[in-house]
């Protein structure tokens, strides 16, 4: 008989147990949660939207009533809008940013970066407050002799683009300043050594190195603008509505299954489209805030031939140069003085509405009105004393906690997985984790609706905690995988050696590493939920009010200081956590 090889009979096990260890397998409780609870509901929603007779019926119905193709064609317009005007005003707010140093630089990073925490419907109602008859905007033209009398400043386009492209405004300057920070300031000085100018040293340099992040930018904004729904409603008119809006009226009229649905699919896939474009010119990693790897590169030629000129350098030759002739006399001081003129012009747009508004949460009059008359607490005082509003600040408090709880616990394990394992399509994996950030809420909420009344979950805080750690993973996940790039793995390899298990290591090693991260990950997935509007609009029964609920009713049909403290109070708290969280924050940055 022949001999067999002790190793030979350990082998199998030995291979079980390695690929048990595999760090692969910490993506499968993310997937599984977010197959059960996002993905099967959407094509659920997709498969409801074309049982009709033919199959095309409920959505060619879409494109032929007048009503929804115009408010179609009117969200993609106001989109762009915003979108560019957003471009706009980001690139000189970033600008500020990264010419500023010490204290001046944090300071205004805080005052463009805080106000992009802070719930989308405080800062709608702000600008409610800003632009109202009696808001401070009237008052001061009507003081200059702007105007005779107070005008009705909003529900019109005006305020709804005004409105939006302050909701979104800090997005922009996010993605163009994280691409100016990776652009090499040596280009730039060489570019001026060599004569160029300041202004032609922007227009040939600095402008073609950051288009990407000007790109990026544009997109997110584009992408989130297309299934706004909030600030519109309360900002704009008839005239204005979106097609979002038109999605979460029907859910409440239309009886039959079949064209709501068809609405929310048509939202949708106009979204996943300029995804999916964005993502072929720029690279998935726009969501995320990544950067696509770059190419490797060619070997080289025995014949080289002249390269093509790009579309961008055409344009730079064609229309550029004739114009930088032009403004060749200016002195750089004017470019300097238009970025801090502009930068200050954002920064008053971003902060001014928050500031107002909690002064106005110390009014003493019974309604809105700035400067207040006289200062009291009365409203504080009737806030903490109104169980309605104390019964819904304790149901968004435990429902907040319950998701992070969930959200941290499948992110971070998901993050861990991407970064220490070695599986192929890494982006695409991350793709798929961050892909909740890219659907319209009104579209996810819709779509949850139907399998929440399946197991009984509306109106429960465990349904509503699920639902809101749909967007809450994303966040962790990103965040916890930037912590995790900044671990040196030379120290997790010297504890396995030296006999730590694969849990050892992480207890010891890793976890103290990233507590930081998690720590911010915690507390912005808290905030996700603490802040969710739509979802709850879809998944809460009128037994279950929430925070942001009791706001939106409020709001619709009446405004009064109380809503002002509420207002004023997670302020505070965005404060408190973007303190406790800076110290991951500015570690990324500088990872940047």
């Amino acid at each position: 008989m022949t001999d067999v090889p002790a190793d030979a009979l350990t082998a199998p096990r030995r291979s079980l147990r390695q690929r048990l260890s595999n760090p692969a397998l910490l993506l499968l409780p993310a997937f599984a949660f977010l197959a059960f609870i996002y993905v099967q509901p959407l094509i659920d929603l997709m498969m409801t939207s074309v049982e009709g007779e033919p199959w095309y019926a409920d959505l060619a119905r879409v494109f032929s009533t007048p009503l929804y193709f115009d408010s179609l064609i009117r969200t993609m317009q106001i989109a762009l809008t915003v979108a560019l005007l957003c471009a706009l005003f980001g690139y000189p707010a970033a600008l500020l940013i990264q010419r500023t140093r010490g204290v001046t630089q944090m300071l205004v990073a805080t005052a463009i970066i805080l106000p992009y925490f802070i719930a989308i419907l405080i800062r709608t109602y702000a600008w409610m407050v800003l632009l109202g008859r009696n808001g401070p905007i009237n008052k001061v033209a009507v003081w200059l002799g702007i105007f005779d009398e107070p005008l009705g400043l909003l529900f019109n386009r005006g305020a709804v683009l005004l409105g939006m492209t302050a909701v979104l405004l800090p997005i922009m300057v996010l993605s163009i300043y994280s691409s100016l920070t990776r652009v090499d300031p040596a280009l730039k000085r060489a570019a001026m050594a060599n004569g160029a100018g300041p202004l032609a040293a922007f227009w040939r340099v600095l402008l073609p190195l950051t288009l990407p992040g000007v790109g990026a930018g544009f997109l997110l904004v584009f992408v989130q603008a297309l299934g706004f729904f909030i600030t519109p409603t309360l900002l704009g008119g008839p005239g204005d509505m979106m097609f979002a809006m038109h999605i979460t009226q029907q859910a409440d009229s239309v009886t039959g299954e079949g064209f709501l649905q068809a609405l929310a699919v048509v939202l949708l896939v106009i979204t996943l489209v300029t995804v999916a474009i964005a993502g072929r010119l720029l690279g998935f990693e726009f969501i995320w805030g990544g950067t696509r790897a770059s190419p490797a590169p060619k070997p080289a030629k025995a014949v080289e031939r002249t390269p093509r000129r790009g579309l961008s350098a055409t344009v730079a030759d064609t229309v550029g140069w004739p114009l930088l002739r032009m403004v060749s006399g200016l002195q750089a001081r004017w470019g300097a003085w238009t970025v801090r003129l502009m930068g200050g012009f954002i920064v008053a747009m971003l902060v001014i509405p928050i500031v107002v508004v909690m002064i106005i949460s110390f009014s003493k009059a019974s309604y809105l009105t700035f400067p207040p008359p006289a200062y009291s607490l009365r409203w504080y005082e009737k806030f903490f004393s109104d169980s309605n509003w104390m019964d819904a600040f304790w149901n968004s408090l435990g429902i907040a906690c319950l998701s992070a709880g969930i959200s941290v616990s499948l992110g971070a394990t998901a993050a861990m997985g991407i970064v220490r394992s070695t599986i192929k399509y890494k982006s695409t994996v991350m793709l798929l984790l961050v892909s909740p950030m890219i659907v319209p809420p009104v579209v996810l909420g819709l779509s949850l609706y139907s399998l929440f009344l399946k197991f009984e979950l509306v109106g429960t805080y465990l349904g509503l905690a699920a639902a809101h750690s749909i967007g809450g993973i994303p966040i962790v996940v990103v965040i916890v995988a930037a912590a995790l790039q900044g671990v040196d793995r030379q120290l997790e390899q010297g504890a396995a050696v030296h006999g730590a298990s694969p849990l050892t290591v992480f207890r010891t090693v890793t976890l103290p590493a990233i507590a930081p991260g998690l720590g911010a990950a915690v507390f912005f997935a808290f905030l996700h939920s603490f802040d969710e509007l739509v979802l709850t609009l879809f998944l809460s029964s009128p037994r279950m009010k929430t925070l942001p609920l009791m706001l939106w009713g409020d709001i619709n049909y009446q405004l009064n200081p109380v809503l002002a403290v509420v207002s004023t109070l997670e302020v505070l708290l965005v404060v408190g956590g973007i303190i406790l969280a800076r110290p991951v924050l500015t570690r990324r940055a500088g990872a940047n």
